[in-house]
């Protein structure tokens, strides 16, 4: 690149650049928002710092692992709210943000405030209407309070449309019956700690004129024989009406702790599932708990946090913290608490946030580099991009790593790990491409890609709202097979959208007059992207005969024309015809590059289009909503047709000079 030529230009691509990267962040951010205003709860008040840092290291099971109960209440908050935070206005109308450990402690110890907080989101306002409920706009989120007159006619609709076959419901309908499973969910945490709350009234305990006493569960489970033993007598004597009334209590609230949180370990130490609330208060009563003392010392230290809150915040966080110990100490009795600390850790840093903001700072510098030039401004945007990308990509392989330290297996192993794991992968071979080329080409190519794929795993999280680090299906669970054949063929997709992304790189240059006519330039970049359409054919051929050998020892047959095992074959063949066509003379400069723009849209389409069609051994992870993809596709036909006509026109122009 040289200073003269056409600085125009130079500005021109710019803009297109940031255009595109403000229409990726409308897809991914600006368009799965909610609006609505700021919803008032009165007499919020935050918790304490230091309580939820006791509260996020409480194990719990969820999704076959035991986990921090803080990302268990991150996933079942971005499921019902679509988000990871909420900004309510409290006492003194002061406007606080809640986050996910917060959002679950107001739901467990202060349902009285949780109701009102903006829990559900609505994506359509028909819904609300179908309920008979007025709604505030066509998307908006809403209360447990505002929703609750509609709670049963919801609860109607959701059982009627559950006789339909899936491909027979609409989106509304679609959309009703998954606000009443998320209300379920919802009310299952606010009356998880009901009974140790209020306890069970006694019936005919009080004396004249006095109200009945109550007792609490844990002695209720206690003298669970006697109980017993007196229902049976009374059952005998045809006189079991209080006796029954009591038993009732005692059902309703164990049903309402019954699911929701399993948060405490099993008495035998090789029994795999932990249990609720519910479930160790319905054992001890009917006589089959394992370790009934246990059983009702752990309700019992349920009963007293709960209560505690009564007697100021630091009451509160004494008695959650020896609850925490007690379950943690069990936890790691049986070996499964090392990973939870390390996992809070995790959500808390929110590395993968930070790599966002390092590769978009990257990308305006590669923008300010490109648009300057060689120049002073242009060489200290080039340091700037260089040394954000590399912070960026080392958030990315710090969280990468220690997701493999939680989930104990190695990086990839569902639709998420792709793609958090191509964008770390393409960032480090763009920069090693730079290093082989010195062009600043690959180097500003790197955070572009960094900042798409970043964005595009938080629009996938968003939309799927599922834990991606629980254990994965029988078939996958092979850390061998994860190692060698799908870091392989997914390292394949990185170099398959790096060639990609550098000839549409080059076809904005060249189309646009940027080379400046630059042929030392336009050769670097078409071996640049030679070699790395041969480094995507070898990753994808590698990949794909390894995946049938694991078919084979899995399945029992090596190639079964499934969609996901002809997207990888489709790869191939594609690359291999490229390079044998460059060979042969019938792609130059302009062709092998428009080629390879179009692989792309195959490597896209392997990767990612191919979970849409819902079928095939492969489909894994399997996901609504296709807007994404087909913009995708549209702007790579975009370059394909002015790579196709620039190259038309110059050619033209060449001929006619000659």
């Amino acid at each position: 690149m040289t200073e003269k030529g056409f600085p125009m230009g130079r500005w021109i691509a710019a803009l297109l650049v940031l255009a595109g990267l403000l229409m990726v962040f409308y897809q991914v951010v600006a368009d799965n928002m909610p609006k609505g205003e700021v919803r008032e709860v009165e007499g919020y008040r935050p918790w304490q710092a230091e309580t939820l840092a006791v509260a996020e290291t409480i194990p719990v099971q969820d999704g076959g692992r035991v986990k921090p109960l803080s990302s268990q209440a991150g996933f079942t908050m971005l499921r019902l709210h679509g988000a990871r935070s909420m900004k309510i206005s409290g006492e003194f109308g002061k406007v606080y943000k809640i986050k996910p450990t917060e959002w679950m402690m107001d739901a467990l110890f202060r349902p009285h405030l949780a109701i009102h907080q903006p829990t559900f989101r609505v994506d359509n306002s028909a819904v609300l209407e179908a309920i008979g409920l007025e709604a505030r706009g066509k998307r908006d989120r809403y209360s447990y309070a505002d929703l609750e007159k509609g709670r049963d006619r919801l609860g109607e609709l959701a059982q009627t449309y559950g006789m339909l076959a899936a491909d027979e419901r609409d989106p509304v309908q679609n959309q009703i019956m998954t606000l009443a499973s998320n209300l379920q969910v919802y009310e299952s945490l606010l009356g998880y700690l009901g009974f140790a709350r209020s306890g069970a009234i006694l019936p005919g305990s009080g004396g004249e004129g006095e109200a009945d006493k109550r007792a609490d569960f844990s002695a209720l489970m206690a003298t669970a024989p006697q109980i017993r033993e007196q229902m049976r007598r009374a059952q005998a004597h045809g006189d079991g009406g209080r006796m029954s009334r009591l038993l009732q209590q005692i059902l309703d609230g164990a049903g309402y702790a019954r699911s929701g949180l399993f948060i405490l370990p099993p008495a035998v130490g090789d029994e795999p599932g932990w249990k609720s609330a519910g479930m160790e208060i319905m054992a001890a009563m009917g006589g089959s708990a394992e370790n009934p003392e246990m059983a009702f010392e752990d309700i019992r230290a349920l009963e007293k946090t709960a209560r505690s809150l009564d007697g100021g915040e630091k009451e509160f966080r004494r008695h959650l913290e020896e609850f925490r110990d007690r379950t943690k100490a069990r936890a790691e009795a049986r070996g499964e608490y090392d990973p939870v600390k390390l996992e809070a850790s995790y959500y808390r840093m929110n590395l993968f946030v930070y790599a966002l903001v390092f590769f978009l700072t990257g990308t305006l510098a590669a923008l300010t580099m490109w648009t300057f030039g060689k120049g002073v401004a242009g060489t200290t945007a080039a340091w700037v991009v260089l040394a954000t990308t590399l912070m960026g990509a080392a958030c990315c392989v710090a969280a990468i790593t220690m997701r493999c330290l939680i989930m104990e297996r190695p990086p990839v192993g569902n639709l998420y790990d792709t793609i958090v794991f191509i964008a770390t992968s393409v960032t480090l071979i763009s920069l090693v491409v730079e290093w082989m080329t010195k062009r600043r080409f690959a180097l500003g190519i790197a955070p572009i890609l960094g900042t798409a794929l970043i964005l595009l795993a938080r629009r996938f999280e968003l939309g799927d709202a599922k834990d991606h680090m629980d254990p994965l299906v029988a078939v996958l669970d092979s850390n061998f097979w994860l190692t060698t054949h799908v870091i392989t063929i997914t390292l394949g997709y990185s170099a398959g959208l790096l060639a990609a992304f550098l000839s549409a790189g080059y076809v904005l240059w060249r189309g646009l007059g940027l080379d400046e006519g630059n042929l030392d330039l336009r050769r670097s970049l078409t071996r640049a992207v030679y070699g790395m359409l041969c480094f995507t054919l070898f990753l994808s051929l590698v990949g794909t005969v390894l995946g049938g050998i694991w078919a084979n020892y899995s399945w029992g047959r090596f190639w079964g024309w499934d969609p996901k095992e002809n997207g990888a074959l489709l790869i191939v063949l594609w690359t291999l015809a490229v390079l044998h066509a460059r060979l042969g003379g019938y792609l130059r400069e302009w062709g092998i590059h428009l080629a390879s723009v179009f692989t792309a849209i195959v490597v896209t389409f392997s990767w990612w289009h191919v979970n849409f069609l819902g079928v095939g051994l492969h489909n894994y992870g399997f996901t609504a909503g296709k807007s994404t993809i087909w913009a995708f596709y549209a702007t790579m036909g975009g370059v394909l047709l002015f790579g196709s006509v620039m190259m038309v026109l110059q050619t033209a122009g060449k001929k006619r000079t000659n």
